[in-house]
């Protein structure tokens, strides 16, 4: 186990402190000076790039000729625990703006921190799912600075020996975007603490603080400047969050700021080894914005190297906003120096045994590079793979599916179409229809067999996914069982022709698609249930059968 000072889950930190207890109704909103209304009308002074005829796409294209992107990215991840990384203090999203507080989390005089043991076994979860080396022995460390949301003017993270270094991510990029593998390198996996929410108000005069946020646990995961493209980087961030959510260290939400990303991109010219001045990019909530955020930035960083202003290009950073697409400047970039880091004088080292490591190896679930793996090899195309491995729970179902039996190509066609379809509709996950895999397996297993045809089987699908039950039970109660008795297909055929001499004229005539129209009739006289093959197959000897 880990060798460290940890403490319960529900211990009570005013009990440890009573001295500097906070009555709650005293606790409440904090107002600071916002500098926000002027930085907005000095980004608004700015020297706009001049606007090309050409589209965004083809401007894209012709810079990547000439100037390539080195791009790397910082993640936060919101871990899922109960309580706050120092503190006993809950976190639940959305709830009324400091009423989750302590002494701890605000930063009182005399307040100090115990280690949430769940953080640390998170960072190891997340550490050797990454590749990485793990620390044996790390250690906290002060990040001095001073912002309004940061009530101690430090913030507890790693600095010098993060528990886990020198990893990788395996990333397979979807066929849309040409497909491929990508290996991209993590840089170091380190614990911190979240620091508070300002609230702004509409006209910028004032902001107030939320500390309900102060405290809550990170991981900070930064990669290598592999990347190259938005593309590339938007993938990244993707598999780090399927990641985090597989090993159940946090919901991975960026709506609720459960995973950030901040992106470092520069530019230097095709051969040019050295890298060119690296910005900051900022206010990322969506992959698609990172995506779109990165192609402006490289755009923008590109024009200015083209046209002799690359001194223009300094260390800063960057907003995205999304509603004019473009980066404004929000500050220039702090350096290493700048923090003055220390060792955590109120925090012991964290010491991890091989034991303590192994035994959370074991508990690892398979993860998603090795699952799309595996889904490869049972012969489905990359498509499939990723949109199956793409929610863990939807993995799960297929698997569950499969482990009945069921054909692996048709269970996978079921889920990524007509499940998937009602899923999109309803806004429900698979965890919320009413369909269990073993139904799901029984239905393709009827099909197969041919006690009911695909037609049948659908409107079955859809009664299950709703409704629930079993395939035998509804197929007994709504008599669905599939004729496929060629003498009795055939009385039903030989009705049908009867009943339509004009158009059986006119079959015989040359008028061959009415085959459909009299397959039609058939399925309606016999409410389609008769065997597809069986109709068609009896049906053409008939219609071209000599008078």
């Amino acid at each position: 186990m880990a060798l460290t000072l940890l403490r319960g889950i529900h211990s009570n930190c005013f009990r440890l402190y009573p001295s500097v207890y906070v009555a709650r109704k005293h606790v409440r909103h904090f107002r600071v000076r916002s500098s926000q209304g002027q930085t907005a009308m000095q980004e608004k002074q700015q020297t706009q790039l001049k606007a090309s005829p050409k589209s965004e796409s083809a401007k894209y294209e012709e810079v990547l000729k000439n100037y390539e992107a080195v791009i790397g990215i910082e993640t936060h991840v919101q871990l899922s625990t109960l309580t706050k990384a120092f503190c006993s203090c809950p976190y639940n999203y959305g709830a009324h703006p400091n009423t989750s507080v302590c002494p701890v989390c605000m930063g009182l005089p005399g307040a100090l921190p115990v280690l949430n043991s769940k953080v640390i076994e998170s960072a190891v979860k997340v550490g050797l799912a990454l590749n990485c080396k793990l620390s044996l022995s790390s250690k906290f460390d002060r990040k001095q600075y001073f912002y309004p949301d940061l009530p101690k003017g430090y913030q507890i993270s790693q600095f010098d020996i993060p528990i886990a270094a020198g990893g990788y991510l395996d990333v397979d990029l979807p066929v849309e975007f040409g497909g491929g593998h990508r290996k991209f390198g993590v840089t170091r996996v380190h614990m911190e603490e979240d620091a508070g929410k300002l609230l702004h108000t509409d006209n910028g005069s004032f902001s107030q603080v939320d500390l309900n946020r102060a405290g809550v646990p990170l991981l900070e995961i930064v990669s290598e400047p592999d990347m190259r493209t938005g593309t590339e980087a938007a993938e990244y961030a993707a598999e780090l969050q399927r990641l985090v959510r597989y090993l159940g260290v946090s919901n991975g939400n960026m709506q609720e700021g459960s995973l950030r990303c901040d992106v470092n991109i520069s530019v230097r010219p095709h051969g040019q080894e050295e890298f060119g001045t690296k910005v900051e990019i900022k206010n990322l909530n969506s992959f698609s914005s990172v995506s779109r955020a990165i192609d402006y930035e490289i755009l923008r960083q590109a024009q200015l190297h083209s046209q002799g202003q690359a001194d223009q290009i300094v260390q800063e950073t960057r907003l995205w906003e999304e509603g004019s697409q473009k980066t404004f400047t929000m500050r220039k970039k702090e350096g290493l120096a700048d923090y003055r880091y220390f060792p955590e004088p109120d925090l012991p080292g964290v010491n991890l045994s091989e034991e303590y490591i192994s035994t959370i190896r074991d508990s690892l679930p398979e993860l998603p590079e090795t699952k799309r793996r595996r889904y490869e090899t049972m012969g489905l195309n990359m498509q499939d793979v990723l949109f199956l491995a793409n929610d863990i729970n939807v993995a799960a179902f297929f698997d569950a599916t499969i482990a009945t039996g069921a054909d692996v190509k048709l269970a996978a066609n079921w889920i990524m179409g007509d499940i998937a379809a009602y899923m999109n509709n309803e806004k429900l996950s698979i965890d919320d229809i009413k369909l269990t895999p073993q139904e799901l397996g029984e239905l393709i297993a009827s099909i197969k067999g041919g006690t009911i045809n695909g037609k049948i089987g659908k409107e079955i699908l859809f009664e299950l996914v709703a409704k629930g039950g079993t395939v035998k039970g509804l197929i007994q109660e709504k008599d669905l069982v599939q004729i496929a008795d060629p003498s009795e297909i055939e009385k039903i055929v030989d009705k049908v022709l009867a009943n339509n001499p004009k158009q059986l004229e006119q079959y015989r005539g040359g008028k061959t698609k009415l085959q459909g129209f009299f397959a039609g009739q058939i399925m309606k006289e016999t409410k389609g249930k008769a065997n597809p093959a069986l109709l068609n197959k009896i049906l053409l000897e008939k219609l071209n059968a000599k008078p």
